[in-house]
């Protein structure tokens, strides 16, 4: 049994919201209170806190937990200028070997001179070697032509179902790949083994324990879930993962029977992930009006309303979950009507209503706004988002940008938010999630103390429920997880500063100095 003491503890418990000591035992919070439990513990293991910060282990509700650690493998693309990407995949075109695909992740033409960058560029340093680089967005990629050509794209391959190759005046692939255009390049790369993969999410976890995540919700591929499995029995997973299941596996996970909530607490079955558009980034999400640089460009729609319902009621018949990722306005639309009428479906044939989500929902018609509290839908949405797409959401939607990013909105309208970050698109560091959430600025302070869109900015008490029992509800784990109560998993956090006391303004520079999962401390400074 371990005894902390001297401590100020943030439970966000109602019933106990502070607190100076906790005991945990196993794996399970066994007490939270005061000095009295040194006489009601005297055989404890006791560690004097020095009167530091205690909370709850945060989670990020929505992260691509594999891409982010082979990303950090990767190029870094996420440069100030076009040039200075250019010079980076040089220097790793210059050490790659014969035949080995250099790959980078990160850029953004938004934040370079607009203008999408050609495979010509990547050709002239790199004439033999694969080259290929996705957008920030995750929604695009940037390919040379030895890549193109290793994937069989050229003038005469057709457009996929909901995606573009960018073409020239002549009809030739400029090596820009929207959507589901870039996974027909992605293909021709070699898949890494899933024990690479398992090596790589190793490697990456005391990254997350040392930002103060004790869990994640991942949407990557079943290969991140086969290598997770493999580090679970090796007992090296430590990082509680809700592991969503990719459309295209629907089929086989009803025919053997998984249902959302199958595993444990360190390894379970979270939703079925599937897309309803694009991204903002690119221009792929699908509005209802067009974008305004771009007046014949509505955006991408993967998925109507009867097709959201089609696959909805095959998973909520089999008892899973549905995650619907959303960014436009008509896509949301899309999504909330398919939802009503599972919904309906679910009352209809007894089924238990499920913790069905909307992944983003970063742009959402005024009319719409409600519909998520009213059809019991969490909002999984990522604080960071708004001040790194708020010059492109006002340059690219005009006054409907002030639709975009509503935390604020979805909380009063009744929606359960759970934060995450996206990540590779985003830092998993949650405290820069909520410095964002509560701010609506970015690292440099723009665009001023007020914040972009201030009437969207949330208490800093909401949107730490948003990266704990938000995320734990939606695990269904909320009995256990997201607070330091009795009975709940002991997974919390020491700060070096307090959140409640400090300025706003200095959210982002609060470092975690300890991690502790199910009772054992995984990490300290």
């Amino acid at each position: 049994m371990k005894l902390l003491y001297n401590a100020r503890i943030y439970t966000l418990a109602r019933s106990r919201p502070t607190a100076s000591a906790l005991a945990c035992e196993r794996e399970r919070v066994v007490a939270v209170g005061g000095e009295e439990l040194l006489a009601e513990f005297p055989h404890a293991e006791k560690e004097n806190m020095g009167g530091r910060i205690l909370l709850p282990g945060l989670t990020d509700a929505h992260i691509h937990l594999m891409r982010y650690a082979l990303a950090l493998q990767q190029v870094d693309c996420e440069t100030v200028s076009k040039e200075e990407c250019l010079r980076r995949v040089a220097a790793r075109v210059a050490e790659a070997r014969p035949g080995a695909w250099v790959c980078g992740h990160g850029w953004n033409q938004n934040e370079w001179d607009g203008a999408w960058p050609t495979a010509a560029e990547l050709d002239r340093i790199a004439p033999h070697t694969p080259v290929f680089l996705t957008a920030k967005s995750l929604h695009a990629a940037w390919a040379n032509s030895a890549a193109l050509r290793l994937a069989g794209v050229d003038a005469a391959t057709p457009d996929p179902p909901n995606g573009q190759f960018l073409r020239d005046e002549h009809g030739q692939p400029t090596g820009i790949l929207l959507e589901e255009a870039y996974l027909q390049v992605q293909q021709a790369i070699p898949l890494p083994t899933p024990e690479e993969v398992a090596v790589a999410l190793r490697a990456v976890q005391p990254r997350l324990w040392q930002m103060g995540l004790t869990g994640v919700h991942d949407f990557d591929p079943l290969l991140s879930f086969q290598a997770l499995q493999y580090l679970q029995e090796r007992g090296e997973l430590t990082l509680r993962v809700v592991k969503s299941i990719p459309l295209e596996n629907l089929s086989a996970a009803l025919e053997i029977g998984l249902r959302t909530g199958f595993g444990n607490d360190l390894l379970r079955i979270g939703s079925v992930k599937a897309f309803a558009d694009g991204a903002l980034g690119p221009r792929t999400a699908a509005m209802l009006d067009p974008y305004i640089d771009e007046p014949q460009n509505c955006g991408i729609l993967n998925l109507t309303a009867d097709q959201v319902f089609e696959i909805g009621r095959r998973a909520a018949a089999g008892g899973l979950s549905l995650a619907v990722h959303a960014i436009g306005d008509r896509a949301n639309r899309e999504v909330l009507d398919g939802f009503a009428r599972l919904r309906q479906y679910e009352r209809q044939r007894g089924l238990p209503a499920l913790r069905h989500r909307i992944e983003h929902v970063q742009v959402i018609h005024p009319d719409d706004a409600g519909r998520l509290g009213q059809l019991g839908l969490a909002a999984s949405m990522q604080p960071l988002h708004a001040p790194s797409d708020m010059l492109m959401a006002d340059r690219f939607l005009g006054e409907r940008a002030a639709w975009s990013y509503g935390w604020q909105t979805q909380v009063r309208r009744g929606a359960r938010l759970a934060f995450g970050s996206d990540a590779p698109v985003e830092s998993p560091n949650p405290f820069w999630g909520l410095y964002a959430a509560v701010t609506r600025r970015r690292l440099d302070g723009s665009p001023g103390p007020q914040g972009w869109h201030p009437e969207e900015r949330l208490s800093l008490q909401t949107a730490l429920e948003a990266f704990t029992g938000g995320p734990a509800y939606l695990a269904g784990m909320e009995n256990r997880l997201g607070r330091l109560a009795d009975g709940y998993l002991a997974d919390l956090i020491v700060l070096d500063a307090d959140p409640f006391a400090c300025p706003a303004d200095d959210l982002h520079l609060i470092k975690p100095i300890a991690t502790m999962l199910g009772g054992d401390w995984v990490w300290r400074s």
